[in-house]
């Protein structure tokens, strides 16, 4: 049999495949729908308002949760570059991470499925996977806008270098980044809003430095350069919110809010500075950490032709999910010959009784070659490390007593050893490459 490309392969097969998979569909679009995914920047899942914050307002995605779903238990990796390399590959990170700030050449990231699959491709936002602006569209990307791409610059007042489908945005002339990386999104929906679009924002908010917002009376781009103060993190997060609604709204405004599936999340968890209320219990922030509070993020989406409004969902999500459920959504065949972790759940956002997962796994290492290397999989309440240490997360967060073998009732031993046969699967996963 002759060998096909992946575009041909998907113009055969995608659309007969989709067929199977949707025709018992409770619910479902009669297109495929437009795609959103915004990611904020350490952003756990302890700070927006539905997910029980009394300490930041976020009314926008609140709002989303209303009109839509809202998952209590997606997890992440606990830093950036882990997480997007995971969430854009459909891979844990045992396959494919090479090292902190880059994204493997060689990967295959959900712009390139639905790309071939006729979406027009824009990424606006965050970069930090490869010095090199060619590698934008290598990855399947047809415009963008981003910052961290070449080099690092500053994030807000006075962003600096920004780049722009190949060209280096001026700056300087007292911008505010999070808007102009915005902004950049809406254009591009407006010019497609005929067409279908795949619109990732990996948001430049609300990582530190924690500095003052146009919506601040102290606001003055000239002053900011790197100004950082714990304070300024409320507003932070609700300047975050405000652009969340402001993409909604736009959408709607498109006439497009029926048939676009727009997912909100966090790619890891907040600061370990900042310090939240919520309304049983106090969260500190826990990036960089493999406990809830490094890993546990908030998923919110809504998708008016698909989502019952007000779902709240226990599924067990994770990063690797994301790219399959975007292909399963947009009729899209996944090739045979890609190697993914990830489950699709689309049948969570269609209403449909699933058991989803019953567990999810974490390969962390920022920087491969050295340690610590952390190795676990979890169910919704226990964690199980390689090294044999087995927690009752839901009942001690912070992992302070591991649980003794002999105390546990049969139960938690049923679930230790399914865990231990997760962690067995993938024990030799890991490529000689990237040994």
């Amino acid at each position: 049999m002759p060998k096909i490309s992946r575009r041909d392969f998907l113009k055969l097969t995608g659309m007969a495949g989709s067929a199977l998979l949707f025709s018992c569909s409770s619910k479902q679009s009669a297109q495929p729908p437009n795609i959103i995914l915004i990611m904020a920047d350490d952003l756990g899942y302890e700070t927006i308002g539905v997910n029980g914050c009394v300490e930041y307002q976020t009314p926008e995605i609140d709002r989303m949760a209303a009109n839509g779903i809202r998952f209590e238990h997606c997890y992440s990796q606990p830093i950036c570059t882990p997480s997007r390399v995971q969430i854009m590959t459909g891979k844990y990170n045992v396959r494919n991470y090479i090292d902190f700030g880059i994204l493997d050449p060689d990967a295959t990231t959900f712009a390139h499925l639905l790309k071939d699959a006729g979406y027009h491709t824009c990424i606006a936002g965050k970069w930090q996977l490869g010095r090199d602006r060619e590698l934008i569209n290598h990855f399947g990307f047809d415009e963008y806008c981003l910052w961290w791409l070449e080099n690092k610059g500053q994030r807000y007042g006075n962003v600096g270098e920004l780049i722009q489908n190949g060209e280096l945005l001026p700056g300087g002339k007292g911008e505010y980044g999070p808007d102009v990386v915005s902004d950049f999104l809406l254009d591009f929906i407006t010019r497609h809003k005929e067409e279908r679009f795949f619109c990732y924002y990996p948001m430049m908010l609300t990582h530190s430095p924690f500095e003052h917002t146009p919506d601040q009376d102290e606001y003055d781009p000239d002053l900011e350069g790197w100004l950082s103060e714990l304070d300024n993190f409320d507003d932070n997060v609700a300047y975050m919110d405000k652009i969340v609604g402001k993409i909604v709204k736009h959408v709607r405004d498109l006439g497009l809010a029926e048939n676009t599936l727009i997912l909100f999340t966090g790619d890891n968890g907040t600061h370990r500075e900042v310090v939240t209320e919520m309304k049983n219990r106090t969260i500190q922030g826990g990036k960089g950490k493999m406990t809830n509070a490094g890993t546990h993020v908030p998923l919110i989406g809504q998708w008016p032709a698909v989502i019952p409004s007000g779902t709240v969902s226990q599924h067990l999500i994770d990063f690797s999910d994301f790219l399959p459920t975007f292909c399963d959504a947009a009729r899209v065949a996944i090739p045979a010959d890609l190697t993914i972790d990830g489950q699709s759940f689309l049948p969570i956002l269609q209403g449909k009784e699933v058991q989803g997962r019953e567990w999810v796994y974490f390969w962390y290492c920022r920087n491969p070659g050295e340690r610590p290397l952390y190795i676990a999989a979890r169910t919704k309440q226990y964690k199980l490390y390689a090294d044999g240490d087995f927690y009752d997360v839901k009942n001690d967060p912070l992992e302070e007593h591991p649980m003794p073998a002999a105390e546990l009732s049969e139960k938690e031993k049923e679930t230790k050893q399914m865990l231990q046969s997760v962690l067995d699967r993938y024990k030799n996963a890991r490529p000689d490459h990237l040994q």
